[in-house]
């Protein structure tokens, strides 16, 4: 049997406070809620979560704070098969930890303090380099400090190591690191954030097929939009399509993007076409987001199979 497929992770490690209710509270308002629930989460611990239940080998590279939080985030990563050799404990910062308002719809407002995520440095990355340097796929998000992403982007992408980069939660960015990328995958908010085009719901396609045009205009070679329960836009190449995805009851979407960019990398490594592996990572995006959680609603290989069969979407 060949090697397991290796993806590296550069990200954030978030300890996730979740509240749900039937509605979100307005500026001010106090709502009762439902119910509540402690997980672990972050997007780049969710997305190498996933890639990690799917069968690769996953190396996550990042900084917890010192403290009880860090210890129960670092044993979840360890427990899904995540090697945490490459995260370093911070004595100065805390742990990062976010507030979590979930909706009867599955919707969320979220309040992250991001801490010892912003601690991460271009030494990190550098102290991490052989594993980013053999790696199948390079994964990085916008949750750690800028300099260390644009550092570890640009050492797997002078490395010839494939870079998917979502460009979440947004922020500004060098010129340069959208044409680092090999894939950018933002949602809408994000898509429109960096291309100044509005996504409106009532012609989500047409929108979504103008904000993939300008952020390949900025550099990014192939662009992946998540459209929600609307699918994902696919600008790669000549192929300009929105893939549907798999319909399910949304009970809460915190990590389905995180689960679909953990999937796409996946069947990226695996040498999957981009068309095929969008299908894929719909498919774990969706079964994220009909559970509660963040990394305890990521799906693994076998379930994910048997959902995409379930929706004639086999691979």
């Amino acid at each position: 049997m060949g090697r397991k497929i290796r993806i590296a992770v550069a990200g954030s490690m978030i300890f996730d406070f979740v509240a749900s209710a039937d509605r979100l509270p307005k500026t001010g308002e106090t709502v009762i809620g439902n119910s509540f629930g402690m997980f672990s989460g972050g997007k780049g611990a969710n997305q190498a979560v996933q890639a990690a239940k799917l069968g690769a080998e996953v190396y996550m590279i990042g900084r917890v704070g010192d403290d009880f939080l860090g210890e129960r985030l670092m044993e979840g990563l360890k427990k899904t098969g995540v090697i945490t050799d490459y995260i370093k404990k911070d004595p100065t910062s805390h742990t990062a930890a976010c507030c979590i308002h979930v909706d009867a719809n599955g919707d969320n407002a979220i309040i992250i303090a991001p801490e010892a995520n912003m601690s991460v440095t271009a030494d990190d990355i550098r102290s991490a380099g052989d594993v980013i340097q053999s790696a199948d796929i390079f994964i990085s998000q916008l949750e750690i400090a800028m300099p260390a992403v644009e550092y570890a982007v640009g050492l797997a992408s002078e490395h010839g190591v494939p870079v998917v980069l979502n460009p979440a939660p947004h922020r500004a960015v060098s010129k340069e690191l959208f044409k680092m990328a090999d894939v950018v995958t933002p949602n809408e908010t994000e898509a429109e954030f960096y291309t100044g085009i509005p996504m409106e719901k009532s012609n989500i396609e047409e929108c979504a097929a103008a904000n993939a045009e300008k952020l390949m205009a900025m550099g990014a070679k192939s662009v992946v939009i998540t459209l929600g329960k609307k699918g994902a836009f696919l600008a790669y190449e000549g192929i300009r399509k929105r893939i549907d995805t798999p319909y399910v009851v949304p009970v809460d979407t915190t990590a389905a993007g995180d689960a679909f960019n953990g999937a796409l990398a996946v069947a990226l490594a695996e040498g999957r076409s981009m068309e095929q592996a969008v299908v894929f990572a719909n498919g774990a995006g969706a079964l994220a987001a009909s559970k509660a959680g963040a990394q305890s609603s990521i799906c693994d290989r076998a379930q994910l199979e048997a959902f995409l069969e379930k929706s004639g979407l086999s691979l």
